[in-house]
């Protein structure tokens, strides 16, 4: 057989469920030979397994997509619309569920492996999933899944595989993403501390550009690199990285991105680096670049350089910091060059290949 009928699968399932023991080969067998009253010729078990193996562990039938090492993103919409990203934008994955029930089972799945609960009473989950095995590579996944009602249509997975960024600025030049007249500015804004911000749309390769000008920073320099998931990983010899998490089942033990830039300012750092501002985290990491600690840098998803003040008007009201009081301390923070925008688009090709179209340099004062 190819695949366990309905009835079958239900059983095994239930049986499993009540057991303890982890979802090896061997329980599933015993527990597919039980279901079967023990009348199962080698290869309707094999392929039995196989199926379980698809229905019950990991990222079932995603796993392949998500061990490919171009894939960044993949979209489920309900059981018939899944979508891959490579790098040149989204494209079906020709990947199908028997029904919505099927996709509902794996978010939960993904939502209990990511230690997190989705069902009726709270119906949509963020979560990061660890790297795992089966060829899944990088550091993990970002997990966001919503359950219907609220996804009219079915069950919404949203998975982006996070890679570290291992770039250096040498290499993106030498790759033609970074032009050279732009790599001359940027290792000139970084010899000199001068605090910085990297912009750009979703996937542009923010993350990239960022990780390659940490590794121009000085190798004296001690920089604190503070994210909600491991994404930089810099060539210099003093970096440390520190994570936040999201809170348990119970609901707690939560550890934001803002405590964390907290904390890194009791570590010595001589920068401090938040890989993505997109929280009330703004607020802290202007006052560690108005005490003492030049040349920050973060990364703000924008899709223009224009649309910068406001985006950071808008975090920062999540800070309880007002405007006026904000454009005060970028003023300060960003005194002689204040701020470095690098405007980045997707260029045809793979998907690490970006094309940064133009740069600007906004001084405050």
């Amino acid at each position: 057989m190819t695949a366990p009928d309905g009835d079958l699968l239900a059983r095994v399932r239930e049986r499993l469920a009540h057991t303890a023991a982890v979802l090896t080969p061997d329980v599933m067998a015993a527990a597919l030979r039980a279901e079967c009253g023990g009348v199962l010729g080698d290869t309707d078990l094999l392929d039995g397994l196989a199926y379980l193996e698809t229905e019950l562990v990991g990222a079932g039938r995603l796993e392949p997509l998500l061990a490919d090492p171009d894939v960044a993103d993949v979209l489920v919409c309900g059981p018939r619309k899944v979508w891959v990203d490579r790098g040149a934008g989204l494209e079906p994955a020709g990947v199908v569920f028997e029904d919505d029930d099927a996709v509902r089972r794996l978010a939960a799945r993904l939502a209990l492996a990511a230690g997190r609960r989705l069902d009726d009473a709270q119906p949509w989950v963020d979560g990061h999933l660890p790297a795992g095995p089966g060829g899944r590579a990088g550091s993990g996944i970002r997990l966001h899944a919503v359950l219907p009602p609220l996804a009219h249509g079915g069950t919404c997975i949203s998975l982006r595989v996070l890679r570290p960024a291992t770039q250096t600025l040498d290499a993106l030049v030498a790759g033609g993403a970074v032009p050279d007249e732009v790599a001359g500015l940027v290792r000139r804004v970084v010899a000199a501390r001068l605090a910085f911000l990297v912009v750009g749309g979703t996937g542009s390769g923010k993350t990239t550009l960022l990780n390659g000008l940490l590794g121009a920073v000085d190798p004296a320099e001690r920089v604190l690199c503070v994210e909600d998931a491991h994404e930089l990983d810099p060539v210099h010899p003093h970096v440390v990285s520190l994570l936040a998490r999201g809170a348990n089942v119970e609901g707690v033990g939560e550890v934001t991105v803002r405590d964390l830039v907290r904390q890194a300012l009791r570590m010595r750092p001589d920068r401090i680096v938040v890989g993505e501002v997109r929280g009330a985290e703004v607020v802290d990491l202007l006052t560690a670049l108005n005490t003492g600690h030049d040349g920050g840098a973060g990364t703000v998803h924008a899709n223009s350089p224009r649309e910068v003040p406001a985006r950071l008007e808008a975090l920062a009201a999540l800070g309880g910091l007002g405007r006026e009081a904000l454009h005060a301390q970028l003023a300060a923070a960003f005194l002689s060059v204040p701020e470095l925008t690098v405007y980045q688009t997707v260029s045809i090709g793979a998907m690490l290949r970006r094309c940064i179209v133009r740069y600007r340099v906004i001084c405050s004062a």
